[in-house]
């Protein structure tokens, strides 16, 4: 399932705000019933369980940076331009809920739950193929080498991200930043930057 109605998106959200503060083990249907100011027949009656509203939950974020890479790829950009915007897409997402995507890869190779990651598996393929024909528009132009593992991008991109995130105080005292507001800051210019030209040297440098 990857359309969700109005009601749904928005016990999602609530749902996704209150993982993201007390953890998918921290947080009962009663408490997402309760924050939405529902039920908890109506969470049964949409989702089923709880392990099931965090696959919606998980399908309903990557299927919405599906739609943002379907309407870059149609962009009248450079594929350079694309691969810097896309770049910066994933990163934005990223940040803006850190602890929601921690949360869902923790899910994911922990195992602890019996959760169907099937349609989750197939829009990451969707959206890696997307990528693949942003690479092959730049490659058909001569500006890419031929031999790029397309499926090694994404890794490349959301490993650096976390390793910086995950060492926050190391990288705050090296780089000065005192604040959220600093951080945050330096990982939408300095970081993101970084990435970007890391990714394109990958792109193409002939080996």
């Amino acid at each position: 399932m990857t359309d969700f109605n109005d009601k749904q998106i928005e016990i999602l959200q609530v749902a996704e705000k209150l993982f993201s503060e007390h953890g998918f083990d921290g947080t009962s249907v009663r408490d997402i019933a309760k924050e939405a100011s529902i039920n908890i027949a109506m969470i049964s009656y949409y989702f089923g369980s709880k392990e099931k509203l965090l696959e919606s939950l998980i399908i309903n974020r990557i299927s919405g940076l599906r739609l943002e890479m379907e309407t870059l790829f149609k962009e009248n950009l450079t594929p350079f331009e694309k691969i810097d915007r896309l770049i910066e897409l994933y990163i934005t997402r990223i940040n803006k809920n850190c602890g929601m995507y921690q949360i869902i890869h923790f899910e994911i190779t922990s195992k602890k739950r019996d959760i169907n990651y099937e349609a989750f598996n197939d829009v990451k393929k969707y959206n890696l193929q997307l990528l693949t024909n942003i690479i092959e528009e730049g490659q058909a132009k001569g500006l890419f080498v031929k031999n790029i593992n397309v499926a090694l991008i994404p890794p490349t991109i959301m490993g650096t991200y976390f390793h910086f995130q995950m060492n926050k105080p190391l990288y705050s005292d090296l780089f000065n930043l005192k604040t959220e507001e600093d951080f945050n800051n330096y990982v939408h210019t300095d970081l993101t930057s970084h990435i970007q030209k890391t990714i394109k040297a990958l792109l193409v440098y002939e080996n």
